[in-house]
């Protein structure tokens, strides 16, 4: 009888090329990793929702009310925050932090705001509703948990501002980080709003000028920008 065992058993010439066919199945795998990788990293940095930068409300204003001239308190509604651009892979988007944690006041005299002064609580801000524990480590929240913004000249407010309309201006202040104090250039836009004082701008900072290390990104993927711009939204109540 003839047997036909031996013929299953695969020769010593089979080994390498099963071993190739191994290799390149893990390569391939290894590949399709990557790509998923790559692919989900840049989707997120596209489809994350990024807000609108802070801006006076849309709908139009209702007729002021009450006295102008005294102090004005931050109210609720008030929201600040910063935007720093990122860079993944080639693909470009804004990573924002915001908090609702801001008190102060400013106070108008006759048609100029003379004074303001506010206060964020650093510890606060978030991201998409999420701690970023990265922010309190640049901007060393556990010694530094506030940032204070202090107007040092005061702003003439246009004629049309006592009765609704929109003013804008360009203001001298100086902003508080990290124990470092800088002067900044501030653009507003301001309206009365019924029993409120609306306020809202930006003005652009650069980190290294309050000693604030620059943000890790995404290591050999992408990285942040040295610089962002911050922005606000007060909404003010006489007090």
């Amino acid at each position: 009888m003839t047997s036909t065992t031996a013929s299953t058993i695969p020769t010593t010439g089979d080994r390498p090329a099963r071993k190739r066919r191994w290799g390149r199945r893990i390569l391939i795998g290894l590949t399709a990793v990557v790509v998923l990788l790559v692919a989900s990293v840049v989707l997120y940095v596209k489809l994350a929702p990024v807000p609108a930068p802070l801006a006076l409300p849309a709908t139009p204003a209702n007729t002021p009310a009450g006295a102008l001239e005294g102090t004005w308190d931050v109210a609720e509604g008030s929201e600040v925050g910063f935007r720093i651009q990122q860079t993944v892979l080639f693909v470009t988007g804004d990573v924002v932090q915001r908090t609702r944690a801001v008190t102060g006041a400013l106070t108008v005299t006759g048609n100029q705001i003379t004074a303001a002064d506010f206060r964020v609580d650093l510890t606060t801000i978030t991201s998409n509703g999420q701690v970023t524990p990265q922010l309190a480590l640049s901007l060393d929240t556990e010694h530094h948990p506030q940032a204070t913004i202090t107007l040092t000249q005061p702003i003439t407010l246009d004629p049309a501002f006592t009765v609704g309309g929109t003013a804008t201006a360009t203001a001298a202040g100086r902003l508080t980080l990290r124990g470092i104090s800088r002067p900044v250039t501030v653009t507003i836009a301001a309206r009365r709003d019924g029993d409120d004082l609306s306020a809202a701008g930006s003005f652009p900072a650069t980190f290294a000028e309050w000693n604030i290390p620059s943000p890790t990104g995404y290591g050999p993927l992408g990285d942040l920008a040295d610089h962002g711009t911050a922005e606000f939204l007060l909404i003010l109540r006489h007090r």
